[in-house]
């Protein structure tokens, strides 16, 4: 039987904005845990491995505005090696809808990359039907000529596996989206390397690409597309 794994969470105050939007690293955070309780759900545990985020598209066809309280839909949408595809479905009570996939890379207990064996296959290799994910980065890397600002990393946005949790990134993305966030919205974001306390980022941007940068390396690209009503669409019906 395909597997597909339902939850129910209120929407907090401190997951919105100003003016009740649903913010992108609330969105990360529903999108992190409930894929963390549906790994767990199926009777797996810290011994079968750890998971990061390789690469998150999200598309806002109906925005969250009003609602309080989200449903979450999540299912396993591909397999390769040593990764997988994870998409969600998001519905408000009051009708705001997100649909979303991430790209999430199986490590083991020294944080190196771990294969998915035959147990992960029986549980979710239904819903993946024969699909596989991709780890292929797109996003522009050159920053020249962008326009950039310290963005300082704080404790808190540390996690147990000793670096900036994914659902942190997009946190500098409110700021350098601001004012672009309203409507429908189609937005990626790509991990390249880990970000750790204590080092110095710069938050840079030039059009609607954005980077967070320790010196001349990037570490994650993101790309919004406020326009992207067909995009949305797109990865809605997949």
């Amino acid at each position: 039987m395909t597997r597909r794994y339902t939850a129910r969470r209120p929407i907090r105050l401190s997951d919105t904005d100003a003016t009740g939007r649903l913010r992108l690293d609330a969105i990360a955070r529903y999108l992190q845990d409930v894929a963390s309780d549906d790994w767990e759900d199926a009777g797996f545990g810290e011994s079968d491995g750890a998971w990061v985020v390789r690469r998150t598209e999200l598309a806002v066809t109906r925005p969250f505005e009003t609602d309080l309280a989200v449903e979450l839909q999540t299912w396993c949408s591909g397999i390769a090696g040593s990764s997988a595809a994870r998409r969600y479905s998001l519905r408000g009570d009051t009708g705001g809808a997100i649909e979303a996939e991430s790209i999430w890379i199986h490590l083991d207990a020294s944080l190196r990359p771990r294969r998915l064996d035959e147990s992960f296959r029986e549980v979710y290799g239904s819903s993946a039907n024969g699909r596989r994910a991709s780890t292929r980065l797109t996003l522009p890397v050159d920053v020249g000529g962008r326009d950039g600002s310290p963005w300082r990393i704080r404790a808190t946005d540390i996690d147990r596996l000793g670096h900036v949790n994914n659902a942190a990134y997009w946190a500098p993305l409110e700021e350098a989206w601001r004012g672009g966030l309203d409507g429908r919205l189609h937005a990626i974001l790509e991990y390249r390397q880990p970000i750790d306390l204590g080092e110095t980022v710069e938050l840079a941007q030039r059009d609607d690409i954005a980077w967070l940068a320790v010196g001349a390396e990037v570490r994650s690209a993101a790309r919004l597309d406020p326009e992207g009503a067909a995009e949305a669409e797109q990865l809605a019906r997949a």
